[in-house]
């Protein structure tokens, strides 16, 4: 089905250009059961994943943020030097100071003078940055922007909590944007977060609150989830919350071509398919041979539309997460 959607209810905005990376490091949950000493098909079984990729402790964030640039630019034939600002997009940082963009444009090489800057929204970053990206586009300030999205999950997983351990794999991806001619964009974008839950899913360290002068453990840099309470809670929301989104765009879900969500879970992405009851070809689902790749995920499966022939003008394209905070966050674009 083909949408008409009306040009002055869209704000502006052309994907122009994806990419994604993965670490070399292709970790198979049927690995993970021998290591973990669980009985074979375990991993999978409590996971939902085939393989998801960890990078090793001395590789790079930075380098793998580069190589998804690098990979958007190349599939489209496009000059680094038509980049003129970068937004990193991410859960995880490179260190604390400075903004984690600035090590990626020197691992990408790109030339000096270019503006980047860090938005962190939990695993719905992309989406995030997606808004500021076309508000900047649409007021003049830029003309080409590279978002890109990157996670190391691996380097904060807590082995000893399984129920989180073995769902995380690491990526990046890019997605570069201009504002074109209008007949492409955001139709709506919806964002709500709900801090009581704020603790169902954390990562302590790394700030004000834990630091060696405040008070830290080792225990503190790793990630912490209460997964079914978490679980409940989204799917107690999500609904109202894409009833919301839709209605702002202007559509029902069967109008929408296809559906790129944040892989979360195994348990996400079926309730996606029987609750909210998304078409099966409508669901981009990498979750088996990915894992959940945090704020990669969403960029990821959004890049995947691209290639397999699901992200084509006309045709609505829903991005749609939950994050920690508890947020939720949602656009309907018009490619």
């Amino acid at each position: 089905m083909t949408i008409r959607h009306s040009a002055h209810a869209l704000l502006p905005l052309k994907i122009i250009a994806t990419g994604t990376a993965l670490p070399p490091q292709c970790i198979t949950s049927a690995e993970l059961d021998i290591r973990l000493h669980k009985p074979a098909g375990y991993v999978e079984k409590r996971s939902g994943i085939v393989h998801r990729f960890h990078a090793t402790d001395d590789a790079s964030h930075a380098e793998l943020a580069a190589a998804a640039l690098h990979d958007a630019l190349g599939r489209h034939g496009l000059a680094p030097d038509s980049i003129d600002l970068l937004i990193f997009a991410s859960v995880g940082s490179v260190q604390a100071l400075p903004c984690s963009a600035v090590f990626v444009m020197k691992a990408a090489r790109l030339r000096p003078g270019l503006a980047g800057f860090d938005i962190n929204s939990s695993c719905v970053s992309f989406i995030s940055a997606m808004q500021v990206a076309a508000g900047l586009l649409n007021a003049g300030t830029y003309r080409r922007i590279a978002i890109v999205s990157a996670d190391l999950a691996s380097r904060c997983l807590d082995w000893q909590h399984e129920e989180s351990a073995l769902i995380f794999g690491d990526g990046a991806a890019c997605v570069i944007v201009e504002c074109g001619d209008g007949t492409s964009g955001i139709a709506a974008s919806l964002s709500e977060t709900y801090p009581a839950s704020s603790d169902l899913c954390e990562v302590r360290a790394g700030g004000t609150r834990c630091n060696p002068r405040t008070g830290m453990q080792d225990r503190d840099f790793l990630f912490h989830m209460q997964g079914k309470k978490l679980f409940r809670q989204a799917s107690a929301l999500i609904e109202g919350y894409l009833g919301r989104l839709l209605a702002s765009a202007g559509l029902s879900l069967q109008e929408i071509a296809t559906v790129a969500p944040h892989q979360a879970s195994h348990l996400a992405m079926e309730h996606m398919r029987q609750r909210m009851n998304i078409a099966p070809d409508a669901l981009v689902d990498i979750y088996r041979h990915r894992g959940n790749q945090v704020a990669a995920s969403i960029p990821t499966a959004l890049h995947e539309a691209v290639i397999s022939g699901r992200f084509n003008p006309g045709q609505p394209v829903m991005l749609i997460g939950t994050a920690a905070g508890l947020t939720l966050a949602g656009m309907v674009l018009m490619p």
